[in-house]
């Protein structure tokens, strides 16, 4: 389809109507669909599928925005810990859900930014290995590590004192 698009521009409305709606950043998608029509003479047309290959696009056009994501996550970091402040009579799980909350946040925040990519991908878009591999441009060994990593970062947080070992940017 895309490579039928370099002679009829209006073929390529047909991956936008059909990859448009898995997309979570909706607020991006006019801006991924964008770039994707002016790289389009870069699709490798041997691919059986062109989602991987907007999966990167997108993925580098959130790159750019990831500072507006961590400020968010702080602030939200922030509002949690204000709820916990004022509402002492909470359950024991939404307490530790609260607390836990901020540490969460910035574990993320804090891994490598190969990490992150690859562990929203996997867990966020619900994408296979293969598929974050084709989106990253990279063998699947190294998705396979990137998750790993990111995954024994995250699990520190359950561990007494985790909170001490997140890393910082």
């Amino acid at each position: 389809m895309i490579g039928r698009s370099l002679d009829e521009p209006e073929a390529f409305g047909l991956i936008y109507d059909r990859h448009a709606a898995t997309d979570v950043a909706q607020g991006l998608v006019g801006e991924l669909f964008r770039i994707a029509f002016e790289r389009r003479k870069t699709f490798d047309a041997s691919r059986a599928s062109a989602l991987p290959w907007l999966y990167g696009i997108g993925s580098n056009l959130l790159l750019k925005h990831r500072r507006g994501e961590a400020r968010r996550l702080r602030a939200s970091a922030r509002m949690a810990a204000a709820r916990e402040a004022a509402d002492r009579r909470a359950s024991a799980a939404a307490l530790d859900a609260r607390l836990l909350f901020p540490r969460v946040a910035d574990a993320i925040e804090a891994l490598p930014d190969g990490e992150r990519e690859a562990l929203l991908l996997f867990a966020w878009e619900d994408l296979s290995y293969q598929s974050v591999a084709e989106a990253l441009e990279l063998p699947i060994g190294t998705v396979r590590s990137r998750l790993n990593r990111a995954r024994a970062q995250l699990r520190e947080l359950l561990e007494p004192g985790g909170e001490k070992r997140v890393r910082s940017r």
